[in-house]
């Protein structure tokens, strides 16, 4: 620091050894430490395109628990996941009603959080930022009564508006319940929005919803992140003749219906920490991979980009799918080394357009089969161990957190695609055949689709 003004250097009369400061010391003080305080204030803030946002938004590559998980299941099993999930600890998502959770609050002021204590303990244990989805609502907020329907129809179906505000009051519980949970996402893709009569989204009921919950948990608590509208993202086919939008590039078009509500949600929103969405690299119409199933999740990098430009929001994927499902939403048409080859892919684009939080959906099942899951299952002796997803996914939680510089490395020759950082390179065979290419000079022999990383 200089020296004060007035001071003995400056030529001016030296400050008295005893008695009252100098107005204008005691001014340089108190602004140094307004300065100090402002700093410590703005500690967790750092700017993204000159846009401010506050760095805990930046919780990076995680997952979504689902029906099945390790909280579940034979004993040795649920150890093994256990320990599994503890020394990779990376970022976890809850729904708080369904997707293993019971229903928490089945009668107007009753409470059954037994399902999501456990979870939440998992996630606990496991040392990973845990993360709550605000969705779905109880049976009565809908139309029901005190026991529960776990259909899917009832399930997915939004809260009737007259109770929006008991929904905002679960979720102000929720955020109490659960002190060391600072990240919220209100709802889950829209559902029981879609306008039928208008064809399109009801993102003003939507809107409506998220501002109540978002004042009440602010209510409640002023450490917590909240983030919507968690909008499917959906694209069709480049010679789509309807819901045209200016969001498209080859891998198609994305539905203008998406784009109206997430703009109005910004345009409305009492306020938001993050921006969320979810969505394919298929299309809705026909599953289309445009060109093929490897640059087809260039989608993800662009939609990334217009949402930064049009939020000034740290962007978090919800859940982001590459394979396309059979009739029964099943995903296990591809070997798991073209499934991981193809996510390796998609997350590179992901982390080169500089996604805040992804959250891969781990579809654990009841059986010892599981395609794309993140760990056997622990339903069964002997489960609960590691697969190629999770190890795809928490190297790139290593190497890639959010924040960190990347870049295309020089790829010379076919099939491969590559993205490194200071410290290590990721290259991707997206051919099911071997190939020699160079990257960065480096020769490098890849068998069919491939990981490799590189030091």
């Amino acid at each position: 620091m200089g020296r004060h003004a007035g001071g003995p250097a400056s030529g001016g009369p030296a400050l008295p050894k005893r008695g009252r400061w100098r107005p204008a010391a005691l001014l340089a003080v108190v602004a140094c430490a307004l300065a100090l305080l402002l700093a410590a204030i703005l500690a967790d803030w750092h700017s993204r395109d000159g846009t401010p946002h506050d760095e805990r938004a930046e919780v990076g590559w995680g997952f979504t628990h689902t029906q099945y998980s390790a909280d579940r299941g034979e004993d040795t099993a649920r150890r093994t996941a256990a320990k599994l999930l503890t020394a990779e600890s990376l970022p976890q998502n809850q729904h708080i009603m369904g997707w293993g959770a019971d229903n928490p609050e089945p009668r107007p002021g009753s409470y059954n959080f037994a399902d999501l204590d456990r979870r939440v303990a998992l996630m606990r244990r496991s040392g990973g930022s845990p993360v709550l989805t605000l969705c779905c609502a109880p049976d009565w907020m809908k139309g029901g009564g005190a026991r529960t329907d776990w259909s899917q129809k009832s399930l997915e179906k939004a809260p009737d508006r007259g109770h929006y505000r008991d929904f905002a009051r679960l979720a102000g519980v929720v955020a109490k319940r659960y002190p060391d949970v600072h990240h919220f996402i209100v709802w889950n893709e829209l559902k029981g929005f879609y306008d039928e009569s208008r064809k399109r989204w009801d993102y003003e009921g939507y809107t409506e919803l998220y501002n109540l919950v978002y004042e009440e948990i602010r209510r409640q608590r002023d450490d917590v992140l909240i983030g919507g509208p968690y909008v499917v993202m959906d694209s069709n086919p480049p010679d789509t003749a309807s819901n045209i939008s200016s969001l498209q590039g080859p891998w198609g078009i994305v539905d203008q219906r998406a784009v109206d509500a997430l703009e109005y949600w910004n345009r409305h929103k009492a306020g938001a920490d993050f921006v969320v969405v979810d969505g394919s690299s298929y299309t809705r119409d026909g599953n289309r991979l445009l060109p093929d199933e490897f640059r087809a999740t260039r989608k993800f990098a662009d939609v990334t980009a217009w949402l930064r430009k049009t939020t000034g929001l740290p962007v978090w994927w919800a859940e982001w799918y590459v394979e396309p499902p059979d009739a029964q939403d099943n995903r296990a048409g591809w070997t798991e080394e073209h499934r991981v080859a193809v996510q390796a892919a998609a997350m590179m684009n992901m982390a080169e357009s500089g996604v805040s939080a992804a959250f891969y959906w781990n579809p654990e099942t009841e059986n010892g089969t599981c395609p794309g899951c993140l760990w056997s299952s622990t339903a069964v002796p002997g489960g609960g161990t590691r697969l190629p997803m999770m190890d795809l996914l928490s190297r790139f939680a290593r190497e890639f957190p959010p924040g960190k510089e990347v870049r295309r490395p020089d790829v010379k020759g076919d099939g491969a695609q590559a993205l490194a950082s200071r410290d290590a390179t990721v290259v991707v065979n997206t051919r099911d055949t071997d190939v020699q290419v160079r990257v960065d000079g480096r020769a490098v022999e890849l068998k069919g689709y491939e990981v490799r990383w590189l030091g």
